[in-house]
């Protein structure tokens, strides 16, 4: 299956830009979505996760502390690297998975941070939703009302910008307004579907 990283930093417009190719008939598959079905109630990865930081993260429901271990492991390179250990391993595998049964066209797999996870050998493509970091301040301010501080604390826990766009093989501008991403969504969807024909007709030779 022919397979398209879609990362980019917080507040670049990821899920606007996999909404826009699910339009398109793209399949999606969302990395956050599946980290969040791991740590939902009674989760699989809970058991190790208490175990890593401590029962009381988990209450008698089965049920995360989500902000307490957020709180935790963005204060803590180590323990952020530990819940990387126990969650990244399990999205992985729950990705190819999926990837393995699909039966569209292409598939584009929503991996915020794919770089950070070294998750980039699971895609065909890499395609990098960019902007400035300035925007990224604003627009995540705008949607969350975090501080600009605690924003730059997060995007620090991120690759920077120019590895992201080192590493990537096709780039969506979203410095502009949203009336700009189709264009280029489309264009971008004309060329996978060759590239994924492509793929399949290699694969039966």
């Amino acid at each position: 299956m022919f397979t398209i990283a879609l990362t980019g930093g917080i507040g670049s417009g990821k899920s606007t830009v996999s909404a826009l190719f699910q339009a398109l008939g793209a399949v999606i598959i969302d990395a956050d979505a599946i980290s969040r079905a791991l740590t939902a109630q009674h989760g699989e990865a809970l058991p190790q996760i208490a175990a890593a930081f401590g029962a009381h993260l988990v209450d008698a429901n089965g049920t995360l502390d989500r902000i307490a271990l957020r709180q935790l492991v963005f204060a803590d390179a180590q323990a952020r690297q530990r819940l990387e250990a126990i969650l990244h391993p399990r999205i992985s595998a729950e990705i190819r998975r999926r990837v393995a049964a699909v039966t569209g066209p292409y598939v584009i797999v929503d991996i915020p941070l794919l770089f950070e996870t070294g998750q980039a050998d699971l895609a065909d493509r890499i395609l990098v939703v960019d902007l400035s970091e300035q925007q990224q301040v604003e627009r995540v301010q705008a949607r969350s009302g975090l501080d600009p501080q605690e924003i730059r604390r997060i995007m620090d826990t991120q690759v920077s910008r120019s590895e992201r766009l080192r590493g990537a093989d096709d780039i969506i501008d979203n410095s502009g307004d949203k009336v700009a991403l189709p264009a280029q969504i489309q264009q971008l969807h004309q060329r996978y579907l060759e590239l994924a024909a492509s793929k399949a007709r290699a694969q039966t030779l």
